[in-house]
């Protein structure tokens, strides 16, 4: 394969990537909009987060292929192997990361729907960002944000890499918050404060938004992997 037809499959990629996250970030900020979960039910907004997290999942699993693929060649060979452990490539690490981050926001918004689907369910709650997939989109976040600051240090300016990492760790910030605020109290079983929770959700998904529209910006083609999260989500 030569140099140029590589590069193309990388863009292709790269824009698969983007408009995956776009998609999911769109409808994790949906779903988190009040007057949508009163308008259509909180069934169908539980269903609305789990179809976006599955979005996030497709989008972090290419970006993981990306990056495994960005890892140097062993010998004479590239490597092709379906799965690697590179945890000192930060590129590798914040897309491995991300894609376990990814993973458990399936889990936990597939018990949502499946809690909102149930008919002996008395009291329905929207899905909530909750603190494992948080603490990994905020781990991945900041990991590929340095990843592009040492390209930046190394004499590789990418301006353009490096907004959309300060976007994705205020996102993977917003996110946290909302885990935090979605702390269901023991004694009433009421959300801790489900305003601030429903917030952080909406601008998180919001910030993941502004990254993945980043990521189709020509400025942004061959950047380092795994800055959305992306993303993203």
């Amino acid at each position: 394969m030569t140099e140029n037809s590589s590069a193309g499959r990388s863009t292709g990629r790269e824009r698969w990537i983007a408009w995956l996250f776009i998609i999911g970030s769109s409808l994790f900020a949906l779903g988190a909009v009040p007057l949508y979960a009163e308008a259509v039910g909180l069934r169908l907004c539980a269903a609305t987060f789990f179809v976006g997290s599955l979005f996030f999942t497709c989008a972090a699993f290419l970006q993981y292929r990306e990056a495994v693929d960005a890892l140097p060649a062993v010998g004479a060979t590239r490597r092709h192997s379906f799965w690697i452990w590179a945890p000192r490539n930060l590129g590798w690490l914040a897309g491995a990361i991300q894609l376990a981050g990814t993973l458990w926001f399936n889990w936990s918004t597939g018990n949502a729907l499946r809690d909102n689907l149930s008919a002996a369910l008395t009291e329905q709650r929207v899905w909530r960002p909750d603190a494992l997939g948080s603490v990994a989109f905020l781990v991945s976040s900041c990991v590929a944000l340095r990843d592009a600051g040492r390209g930046a240090i190394a004499g590789r300016p990418r301006p353009r890499t490096w907004k959309i990492g300060v976007v994705n760790v205020a996102g993977s910030v917003a996110f946290g918050i909302s885990a935090v605020a979605a702390f269901v109290i023991p004694s009433s079983g009421d959300v801790w404060n489900a305003e601030l929770s429903n917030l952080g959700t909406l601008v998180g998904a919001l910030c993941f938004l502004t990254g993945a529209i980043l990521m189709l910006s020509p400025d942004s083609t061959h950047a380092s992997v795994a800055t959305d999260r992306g993303t993203h989500p």
